[in-house]
């Protein structure tokens, strides 16, 4: 059974108000892209051609506006969302989806890139169970794996210690017995089902994996203005000095969805 995906582009946007009161987040461009063609591309290189979008009702239909006009072959289906709940509802939102399937989980801001990412994102995809880390020089801001003698014991959200550089992205693989798992999973104290928790379990089990970007792959998560420019500024340079257009889903399409 083919793994599906799911692209999760809901939540309120408040770092970007007064600007998400009239749109999606998601919708902000990424330079000369709306930003969610670029975690939707990295779906599309790991050869998958059934893709959920979980957002709120006014966003679906745009999100179905716009896909419907680029003749991809990918079959799209829509989830609401309608308030914050978390990553992990966003799964269980997705389970007539997924039936049988395992499935990979990208976060809508996020955006990867580099000259070995296709390759990467193949191996992601023939992974149960693993997380998508990456170096990073202010780990604080983020969720940071701990490890002991090279084995990793724990997710620890935004430390206040120095614990390691090495941080957890936005890119996730699973199998399906783990929307089992999701629903017994408790809120967290801000009322939502954390994807860290599910993570958490998976780690105890020794089932968790993880795939490290290394050295040569950018990873940004456009989720502040300020982010938001960075990433339009790398794209901006990395398409003027080399001619290759980045995101492109009619391009990839034909290279990963029609030759699968």
């Amino acid at each position: 059974m083919e793994k599906k995906g799911i692209l999760l582009a809901g939540g309120t946007g408040s770092r970007f108000f007064p600007v998400t009161e009239a749109v999606n987040k998601h919708f902000l461009p990424i330079y000369n892209k709306p930003m969610f063609f670029y975690p939707l591309s990295i779906l599309m290189i790991g050869g998958i051609k059934q893709i959920q979008i979980v957002s709120d009702d006014e966003s679906l239909v745009r999100f179905d506006k716009i896909l419907s006009k680029l003749n991809l072959d990918v079959e799209f289906s829509y989830q609401p969302q309608n308030k914050p709940a978390g990553i992990a509802d966003g799964i269980l939102k997705s389970e007539k989806f997924l039936d049988k399937s395992d499935f990979a989980l990208i976060l809508g801001d996020n955006f990867y890139f580099g000259q070995s990412l296709s390759a990467q994102i193949q191996q992601l995809m023939k992974t149960k169970n693993c997380i998508v880390t990456t170096k990073n020089n202010n780990p604080e801001n983020f969720g940071v794996i701990k490890y002991e003698n090279n084995k990793i014991i724990d997710i620890v959200e935004k430390p206040k210690k120095f614990i390691s550089d090495i941080i957890v992205t936005g890119l996730y693989t699973y199998e399906n017995k783990c929307i089992e798992i999701a629903k017994n999973l408790k809120p967290s104290k801000r009322g939502e089902l954390e994807i860290s928790d599910l993570n958490s379990y998976l780690i105890q089990k020794n089932m968790l994996k993880t795939l490290d970007l290394g050295r040569g792959t950018v990873w940004f998560d456009a989720g502040t203005p300020d982010d938001l420019i960075r990433a339009s500024e790398f794209v901006k340079l990395i398409q003027e000095r080399s001619g290759f257009e980045i995101a492109n889903l009619n391009e990839i399409n034909n290279e990963f969805i029609k030759k699968k």
